[in-house]
């Protein structure tokens, strides 16, 4: 497990991260689908978004991605109202990103989102953060 400067200081203080604003746009946005499950879900977000932060190797534009994805990974539960929501989640990443023009990111995004289920490790594009992203959702749900 990479850690990095931005989440661990000299004496092993681990600092989370609590406000990003894209993160907190995109969650704001959709506020009225979400309901009551707003503040779970928000939680959810920044418990996956500092676990992922945490497990990938810094980049210029990390935390921007993460949060996109976090923001939108299980979205579509609320938004499609289903339980077969990868797809829907996806295709709301892929709407955001185009519109904020950010498309380069789609393919690595969507398979974040499409893959953060899969129970063994993603092997395809190992210097992606699918598989960071995909072992902080698997660590927050599996221990909730």
């Amino acid at each position: 497990m990479a850690r990095n400067s931005e989440s661990v200081t000299e004496d092993s203080t681990v600092n989370l991260l609590s406000d990003v604003p894209t993160l907190d746009a995109l969650l704001q946005s959709h506020v009225a689908e979400l309901g009551g499950d707003f503040t779970g879900y928000r939680n959810h977000a920044y418990r996956v978004l500092n676990l992922c932060v945490d497990f990938s190797a810094d980049s210029p534009s990390r935390l921007e991605k993460i949060a996109v994805a976090a923001a939108f990974h299980d979205m579509g539960i609320w938004t499609d109202k289903t339980f077969d929501y990868l797809r829907p989640s996806a295709a709301l990443a892929t709407t955001y990103l185009r519109d904020s023009g950010n498309e380069t990111w789609t393919t690595e995004i969507g398979e974040m989102i499409l893959e953060h289920h899969k129970v063994s490790s993603y092997r395809r594009n190992t210097g992606s953060l699918v598989e960071p992203f995909r072992r902080a959702d698997w660590v927050d749900v599996s221990r909730a």
